[in-house]
């Protein structure tokens, strides 16, 4: 190489006349010219080596500078490992711009910049990768075996292809999927395997629940679903209305969609007697009252909170109730034929207080036999509000069974349950007469395309809402049992696919109160487990999800995580609920009002989405 020198380093020197030639003769002799790897044709970067603190299943990709802007965060890859193998990532964390030569924090680089220099040295990209699996040749996924080896090409996948992979598709749609432009994200409505293994609305106040859970409700609608709604709030009341809210409307038009309301004709408001509705003005408003005698006995001293001793008493009267509605001819009735005694008797012997009340069993018979015991313990004579008890035969059969030696004692239990009893009997919304307002009738409320909207904002007392809950999950169950085993039979249709719905979830069946009531949360349980094959889906709501018992997410396996902000409520959450990676948890706190981290069984993988515009009409909008 000496000829090519020169005396004076700084002079170049001019190349000999035949270089070219050497040159080509040289390349020649070397085999030729280097091929491009057509396997590494439209690649974005390469894999590379792993260093002390990989982790298994994580790997990092190093990209060209051209290529930095190719694989935004949660973009679906593809790497064809050097050894055949072939596996799907996403990108976790990144692309990230880093030095070639240099380290980004080195001093010269750090004095440059902070001096507003215009160096900019080479550099390049790197994306922090987990792995998906390992994708077969029929395109399946597996879990992997082994890693993708150094230096083995990447590829993004297209908007097609990662759509494919993703399976987030669904006739209820809940929005786009985060980085991509036409993958919407949606519920299929008609897999048993996931609205009816139940769903949890998760976030903070303002993070975007409300319009999550509306536009689920008009889209559930709107593919056949019977949607059900409790709500605490009123906030659903005016679903029927087109929305006015600006934002919506712009995020609307951008879609290219209108707004619009639930159809009205297909849409009830339902709000316990005597109380004021959160709508007045719903075309479809309708008052219920609640039944007594529906009501499990356990449940209503677990709601009331009663204590030992009241629960005691209570379940003594109750029994005393029985036998008065047994020996006046209330239920079982007398003057019936034979067949419809024996059935009533077999309903008697079948029944499960732990599951429902007694037939017939008013409140105020139950208030009238409590005050019997309490004047029976006192001394004195009782006074009975029901005419059944007024007469010859009801006063002889009552005193015959309150003079026992079983009676329980202690007048000051008795007053305390009396009194617990009374403040239900004041809220004037059991047993109405059935001229004024009748009790519900649950088969409508299973009707395929309706929404029904249960407004408990008026209730006054958490207690009335519970018990209130509690009876209307109880009566759907019941229903939907009743579709479900006629279809069984060949004497109906498939039943109707439903979806309740539970706002404020944490007052119903908050850790505290499962601990107190543990014979609700088993029917709750019960309800949830028979659902799965019956097509009724739970969706619980809650702005307060540290609240809700660990119970009940081992009840649930899709998730709707809106923004949450509390460190301690994340590190729970990430504890009991499974498949989400690391990179979507550290979102989670920083999430923007609209979006949310979605994971239902029917997809490839959670996924980060922005939430589509809600087109109906919300009470309270922020």
């Amino acid at each position: 190489m000496d000829e090519f020198r020169s005396g004076n380093p700084a002079e170049p020197k001019e190349l000999p006349g035949d270089f070219m030639e050497r040159l080509d003769r040289d390349i020649g002799e070397a085999g030729g010219e280097l091929e491009p790897d057509e396997l590494r044709k439209g690649s974005i970067g390469a894999t590379m080596f792993d260093l002390p603190n990989s982790e298994d299943g994580t790997l990092v990709v190093l990209l060209p500078r051209e290529h930095l802007l190719k694989a935004p965060s949660q973009a679906l890859l593809r790497i064809k490992s050097t050894d055949g193998r072939t596996y799907l990532g996403v990108v976790a964390a990144g692309p990230f711009a880093e030095p070639d030569s240099l380290r980004g924090d080195a001093p010269m680089l750090v004095n440059v910049q902070a001096r507003g220099g215009i160096f900019l040295p080479p550099y390049h990209g790197r994306i922090q990768v987990n792995l998906l699996g390992e994708e077969r040749a029929d395109g399946k996924l597996v879990p992997p075996r082994f890693r993708p080896l150094p230096n083995s090409p990447v590829f993004v996948l297209d908007e097609v292809e990662s759509a494919a992979v993703l399976k987030a598709g669904g006739d209820i749609g809940l929005g786009l999927a985060f980085g991509y432009d036409a993958i919407e994200v949606g519920i299929p409505s008609d897999q048993k395997a996931v609205l009816p293994r139940h769903t949890a609305i998760l976030g903070t106040t303002g993070g975007g629940k409300s319009t999550t859970v509306s536009r689920l409700i008009k889209e559930a609608q709107e593919a056949g679903m019977a949607v059900i709604v409790l709500d605490v709030e009123g906030e659903y009341t005016h679903l029927h209305e087109p929305t006015e809210d600006p934002n919506m409307l712009l995020a609307l038009s951008e879609r290219g969609q209108q707004p619009a309301g639930v159809p009205a004709g297909q849409m009830t408001v339902y709000h316990l007697v005597g109380r004021e509705p959160a709508n007045p003005k719903h075309p479809n408003l309708r008052a219920f009252s609640l039944q007594f005698a529906r009501l499990s006995p356990y449940h209503v001293a677990e709601i009331l909170e009663f204590t030992d001793a009241q629960i005691d008493r209570f379940l003594y009267a109750y029994d005393i109730a029985k036998a008065l509605l047994r020996g006046l001819g209330i239920f079982p009735q007398k003057d019936v034929t034979p067949e419809e005694r024996a059935r009533q008797e077999r309903l008697v012997l079948e029944l499960d207080e732990f599951e429902r009340g007694y037939p017939r069993l008013t409140l105020s018979l139950m208030l009238d036999v409590v005050e019997a015991c309490l004047a029976t313990v006192k001394g004195h004579d009782p006074a009975p509000f029901n005419e059944l008890l007024k007469t010859a035969e009801g006063k002889h059969l009552l005193n015959t069974l309150l003079h026992s030696d079983k009676l329980p004692k202690d007048s000051r239990s008795w007053g305390r349950l009396y009194s617990k009893l009374w403040r239900l009997r004041r809220l004037e919304v059991f047993d109405v007469s059935p001229g004024k307002v009748s009790p519900l009738n649950y088969r409508q409320l299973i009707r395929a395309g309706y929404v029904s909207v249960f407004d408990l904002s008026d209730t006054g007392a958490s207690e009335l809402s519970n018990i209130a809950i509690a009876d209307l999950l109880k009566g759907i169950q019941e229903a939907q049992d009743d579709a479900y085993h006629a279809w069984e039979q060949g004497k109906a249709e498939p039943p109707t696919r439903v979806l309740v719905i539970i706002e404020e979830a944490h007052e119903f069946l908050s850790a505290e109160r499962i601990d107190k009531m543990p014979i609700l949360f088993e029917q709750v349980a019960r309800i949830a487990k028979r659902g799965r094959k019956r097509w009724l889906g739970l969706v619980f709501i809650t702005q307060l999800p540290q609240h809700l018992p660990r119970q009940i997410f081992g009840l649930v396996n899709s998730y709707i995580l809106h923004k949450i902000t509390d460190p301690q409520v994340v590190s729970t959450l990430e504890r009991v609920v499974p498949g989400i990676e690391k990179s979507l948890w550290q979102r989670l706190p920083g999430l923007a009002p609209g979006q949310a981290i979605v994971s239902f069984p029917h997809m490839g993988r959670p996924l980060l989405i922005a939430v589509g515009p809600t087109p109906c009409k919300l009470r309270m909008v922020e």
